[in-house]
């Protein structure tokens, strides 16, 4: 079981609030097309540039209506904290399936996922984007997840938030839903067979 974090177990304030800065209209799921794909994310989620780089950097290419200070300030909120549920579903799956996160993440994000939100202990398997140097929805970040596990694709369910990531993982031959919080995430692992329904 592979899980995205921001948008499946954690909830996230980042895309309005990147609505109410931009000088055109956008739709959320545009601005996650357009972060996803976006140089100076990239390469802050990839562990090469740093903090104050990237919001100077992000705040031009995205031509906010914010100065990078006020960027970054409200930036490393955006995590919000585990939707409720989260670490319910996680233990109601049985032993036999390994449990692995394949996340974008970053300096300022990570830390409190893995501590203050706990999934660290809740998941075996971290495989983050600026710690590995592989981002999603590039081939390499699922196919790092592959080669680490010892598996094959075809033994993997991917839970993302975001299409491009899901058509990513089934491109490589996983198994991919998209879900946005715990209960869509619980409905497919239902579907799949790997827990059963509340009774």
């Amino acid at each position: 079981m592979l899980f995205d974090v921001g948008g499946v177990l954690v909830e996230l304030s980042g895309m309005e609030t990147m609505q109410s800065w931009l000088q055109r209209p956008l739709t959320v799921d545009e601005i996650w097309v357009l972060w996803l794909r976006s140089p100076s994310v990239r390469q802050f989620e990839t562990g090469l540039m740093q903090a104050g780089e990237f919001a100077t950097a992000v705040t031009r290419e995205f031509a906010l209506k914010v100065d990078p200070e006020q960027f970054l300030e409200s930036f490393v909120g955006w995590p919000l904290g585990l939707y409720p549920g989260a670490l319910e579903l996680l233990a109601r799956m049985p032993a036999r399936y390994r449990r692995a996160l394949l996340s974008n993440s970053n300096a300022l994000h990570w830390p409190r996922v893995l501590k203050d939100m706990g999934l660290g202990t809740a998941i075996d398997h971290h495989f983050v984007s600026h710690l590995t140097g592989k981002i999603k929805p590039d081939t390499a970040a699922f196919e790092d997840v592959v080669d680490s596990l010892a598996c094959v694709p075809e033994q993997v369910l991917f839970l993302d938030d975001n299409l491009l990531n899901v058509e990513a993982a089934r491109g490589i031959g996983m198994h991919a839903a998209t879900v946005r919080g715990p209960r869509e995430a619980q409905r497919v692992l239902i579907e799949f067979g790997i827990i059963e329904e509340h009774t």
